[in-house]
């Protein structure tokens, strides 16, 4: 499996646990105020950022009153959605690249702690640009194998419904899609009585870096402490890693 769906994994266990807590109900609130704001209304069918938004905090079980609090605070029908979407570009230990997104109703605040995380775990900030060429916006969907009852019907039902590439693993599909055709592909696993492990629409690497043991266990401490700040959504490297690696994370 690519590196991209290893760390896809692992983000998506803590944000599990981080649910567990109440912190990712406020990351996934914060997704839907944005994707109302910035992505063109309120009708998830017309606003496809929202309806990605909105599948997600379902994904964590986050509860409907939850969900339409946020819609209207992204309307402005309620306080409290002041939100504003940054990007942020930078470097970790052994030149790997770096996307942090987020969140935000105090950018200076946020810069300066983004700055200072990375500072750190030996790693920096870069301009505008500097690394986001690297990375390419692509719709993500991990299924279990265990779902697929025939996998040839599989497959041909993924690509005529938009998907462009589907990785295999020991237990899981990972599906590619374009993002116009991420709600597409969606739709047709839950035709098909499939269900998702897990879903995102986000930037992935256009390739990977592999780096020694000790080096990709300090990038990977970088990614967790910049995950974990309450203003940011995504986190996403070119780090490619191990099964050796990832069985001691």
């Amino acid at each position: 499996m690519s590196g991209h769906s290893k760390w896809h994994s692992i983000k998506h266990k803590k944000a599990k646990e981080d649910a567990k807590r109440g912190n990712m109900f406020g990351k996934l609130s914060r997704n839907i105020i944005v994707a109302v704001k910035e992505g063109g209304g309120s009708d998830p069918r017309d606003n496809i950022t929202l309806a990605n938004a909105i599948a997600k905090a379902k994904e964590y079980n986050m509860p409907q009153s939850n969900i339409e609090r946020a819609v209207k605070k992204g309307t402005g029908e309620i306080e409290g959605g002041n939100f504003e979407s940054i990007l942020y570009e930078g470097y970790g230990p052994g030149g790997i690249a770096i996307i942090v997104e987020v969140m935000t109703e105090n950018k200076n605040r946020t810069a300066s702690d983004v700055r200072n995380i990375l500072s750190r775990y030996n790693g920096t900030l870069g301009e505008s640009g500097s690394v986001s060429w690297q990375f390419e916006r692509k719709g993500i969907i991990i299924v279990e194998r265990g779902e697929v009852q025939n996998e040839e019907e599989f497959m041909l039902s993924m690509i005529d419904s938009g998907a462009e590439d589907i990785d295999e693993d020991d237990d899981v599909y990972e599906i590619k899609t374009p993002p116009v055709e991420f709600i597409k592909v969606m739709e047709a696993l839950e035709k098909n009585k499939i269900n998702i492990k897990s879903s995102e629409l986000g930037l992935i690497p256009k390739s990977t870096i592999k780096l020694s043991k000790e080096e990709s266990v300090k990038v990977l401490k970088l990614l967790n402490a910049l995950d974990e700040h309450d203003d940011v959504q995504n986190v996403t490297s070119n780090l490619e890693i191990s099964d050796e690696i990832l069985s001691e994370v």
